[in-house]
């Protein structure tokens, strides 16, 4: 007969996975990809480092649900924006000065998950969120154009051009090396305000 785990074992299991999740996320928080080895992750969590591997089969795969979940967070919050009443060209602004605060907010997560060296499935990954976050911003465009906001052009171009733009101007800002920048509201202006014109709002 097949060994069948009783639910409070089922119940223990999946709150080791979230102590997991969470601990990795703390230490890339912290300090970045290379701060969170396996067994700092297993003393943060309070769990075995063969409990981890259990659940997660490398070290990659656990950063990349750690990412996985990031992204959909803030995919979320950018879609909520985006579903606003607000005219278009003012949706995009506050997309990207979200975007850009929550970054200045934790610089080191979001540090880690912009530009970091990280192996290639992280790095896959990743990409797929820049997509994801591409797509949201094609919709912003789309609507500009429709409504007359923004003149006709490639929207996967301008999508893609936009998240670009807004991601590599946080890496010094969001860096380990970082100076405390003088005023995060003006450099989230900035770069909204760059964006918006890169769109022709």
């Amino acid at each position: 007969m097949a060994y069948k785990r009783s639910p409070l074992m089922e119940e223990r299991m999946a709150g080791a996975r979230e102590r997991i999740l969470l601990a990795a996320r703390e230490l890339v928080a912290a300090g970045g990809y290379r701060n969170a080895p396996v067994t700092a992750v297993a003393a943060q969590a309070g769990v075995s480092t063969g409990l981890i591997y259990r659940h997660f089969p490398s070290k990659a795969e656990l950063f990349v649900e750690v990412l996985s979940a990031a992204v959909e967070h803030e995919v979320e919050i950018l879609e909520g924006i985006a579903a606003g009443s607000e005219p278009a060209p003012q949706r995009l602004r506050l997309a990207i000065t979200a975007f850009v605060r929550r970054a200045l907010a934790g610089p080191g997560l979001a540090h880690a998950f912009i530009v970091e060296p990280v192996d290639p499935e992280v790095e896959a990954e990743r990409m797929r969120g820049r997509r994801r976050f591409g797509d949201v911003f094609r919709r912003l465009v789309e609507d500009g154009i429709a409504s007359g906001a923004f003149p006709a052009q490639d929207v996967d171009v301008t999508a893609a051009c936009i998240v670009g733009a807004f991601t590599e101007a946080l890496v010094g800002p969001t860096a380990p090396s970082r100076q405390a920048h003088r005023d995060e509201h003006a450099l989230a202006d900035s770069i909204s305000a760059f964006c918006l014109r890169a769109a022709g709002g």
